[in-house]
């Protein structure tokens, strides 16, 4: 990791240097947002990665309307705050198109700039409902199913195959964390026979969560359901251990991955997340990990097949509109079908993929393996 960083800011120097006025108007510039540094990094890194790859092969193909892909990249750190500032500047360096950003609420915050300056934003990561449901944010895309559709699996599991009767809803207070708990409170209302005897708020970051451990416990929760990241969920869970609570725990998309077990070790065995449907079988993502392993020596992250379909979904948009204009491009992308690594995919008139779901792991012998 420490090489990649390295390569990492020696490519992001070279790109601001080609990004300068003028240098490169025969060039389609696309920006590529997220968390690069923090503890979310290596979910936006998995993610760039996967847009890098994917314009390489775009560009060994002739690039986008016969124009070559140039690649900038901002670094918002999973903040809203900084988001906004990254947005800002990615636009005025000229960016057509926009990959990112990684968290929900970094994406809301920062796409009221690039909806005003008339920019398709996609993400690979970004599962917030509001971003396709509220009918706020048109210029924005997802190659990942909402938090919607998340709950309701994550909800259909917790009664019909861990058969619990009383559940705890923590979250993280933020735009992806609460409000996907909050959806899932709503699902479990719905349903019935299934008692919410917590919900509750944490300070993300915090030292201690002696606290909200004590309440789960003292709750008699027979499963914790997370809206957050796997950064605190890590900590929450090895104190639960460490305390003897022997609740199931739960989250989403947000800690699946390799990251969770790396931080909780031992303590992370069990432990149960939605994430995107596993497409390893499609011959593409066959190719595509292979050329990962051998270009960086490790498996693709949580987001490296999303990152890379929402590279070719930008690529098939402009083709089909014949330019890059905003409204054109928009049209378009309700109107391609991508071959992607995750099968043929497309978008519905919210933006959100059609083609693609989610599944639930469990951590077992230390990795995510699929359970349903």
């Amino acid at each position: 990791m420490k090489s990649f960083f390295k390569s990492l800011a020696v490519g992001a120097l070279s790109m601001m240097v080609l990004a300068a006025p003028g240098f490169a108007s025969d060039k389609i510039k696309v920006a590529n947002a997220g968390a690069l540094s923090g503890d979310l990094a290596p979910y936006g890194i998995s993610a760039l990665r996967g847009v890098e790859m994917a314009v390489e092969d775009i560009n060994a193909d002739g690039g986008i309307l016969g124009k070559q892909v140039e690649l900038i990249l901002g670094d918002d750190v999973c903040k809203p705050e900084v988001a906004v500032n990254v947005a800002t500047k990615l636009v005025s360096d000229g960016a057509q198109m926009i990959v990112g950003h990684v968290c929900s609420g970094a994406t809301i915050a920062a796409n009221n700039i690039y909806k005003d300056a008339g920019i398709i934003l996609i993400s690979s990561s970004a599962t917030n409902d509001d971003l396709t449901l509220s009918g706020e944010h048109p210029n924005f895309f997802r190659t990942i199913s909402n938090d919607g559709a998340q709950a309701a699996l994550m909800t259909e599991f917790a009664k019909n195959d861990l058969k619990v009767k009383k559940v705890a809803l923590i979250h993280d207070k933020g735009d992806y964390g609460k409000g996907q708990m909050e959806l899932a409170r709503d699902a479990f209302e719905k349903m019935g026979d299934v008692e919410i005897v917590l919900f509750e708020g944490v300070t993300t970051g915090a030292m201690d969560y002696s606290a909200i451990v004590s309440k789960i416990k003292r709750s008699r929760a027979e499963l914790v359901m997370w809206g957050g990241y796997h950064s605190d969920a890590s900590k929450i869970i090895q104190l639960m251990k460490t305390k003897r609570l022997d609740a199931l725990f739960m989250g989403a998309d947000g800690i699946y991955g390799d990251n969770l077990p790396n931080l909780a070790g031992e303590f992370a065995e069990g432990v149960y997340a939605t994430g995107p449907n596993d497409t390893s079988s499609n011959p593409m993502h066959q190719a595509l990990t292979k050329e990962h392993r051998e270009k960086y020596g490790e498996d693709p992250g949580t987001f490296f097949i999303t990152g890379y379909t929402c590279m070719q979904s930008l690529a098939a948009a402009a083709e089909k509109a014949g330019t890059v204009e905003y409204e054109a491009m928009r049209a378009a992308m309700f109107d391609i079908t991508v071959d992607s690594p995750m099968g043929p995919i497309g978008f519905d008139k919210n933006g959100d993929i059609v083609g693609a779901g989610f599944s639930v792991y469990r951590v077992i012998d230390g990795k995510y393996q699929q359970v349903n």
